[in-house]
């Protein structure tokens, strides 16, 4: 089933998501089904639950290519569980990110280059990966809605955010019929 989306300013995504106890259900494969649909109906490169409106430490993220980002490399098919994010180094990249709670717009945002992320799989087995560049941004970005943090609370400078079809009209030519 395909859920809506919650939109930034909507305080459920400010809440703190509750870790997931119980694996392996009935209800935790309907829901993380149920995620993938949504996650794919938008066009998502990953979603937390908090933006269906389920307040636990689920995220799902991973695709083979992307119309909303066509130069990013392939991110594996991945559900995470009460992640914990360990940065690799002190090194940031800013890059361009959009979020399917804030449409339409963009922002360039610092995230850690590499890290680790831990964590478990629907079936309560553990994950335990080294990535770096998109893979790790995505990542960043999809746990942040586990602690109530929407992408645009971490822009630096807030010229550098703003409408996609303003900013990337080379990629959105027609967006102004």
């Amino acid at each position: 089933m395909i859920h809506p989306i919650l939109k930034m300013g909507d305080p459920r995504l400010l809440r703190v998501a509750e870790q997931v106890t119980a694996f392996n259900t009935p209800e935790l494969h309907e829901l993380i089904k149920d995620m993938f649909e949504t996650m794919i109906a938008a066009n998502g490169a990953g979603l937390a639950a908090p933006q269906i409106g389920v307040n636990l430490q689920l995220v799902i993220f991973g695709f083979k290519n992307n119309p909303r980002y066509p130069d990013a490399p392939v991110v594996p098919e991945t559900v995470l569980i009460n992640p914990i994010l360990t940065p690799l180094s002190e090194e940031t990249d800013d890059a361009w990110e959009g979020c399917l709670s804030v449409p339409g717009m963009r922002g360039l945002v610092p995230r850690w280059s590499a890290l680790r992320y831990e964590g478990y799989d629907q079936f309560g087995v553990r994950i335990s990966r080294e990535v770096d560049d998109f893979h790790a941004r995505v990542v960043q970005h999809e746990c942040d809605h586990l602690n109530g943090i929407l992408y645009p609370m971490r822009i630096r400078d807030l010229t550098q955010f703003g409408f996609t079809e303003v900013l990337f009209p080379e990629l959105y030519p027609n967006d102004d019929e």
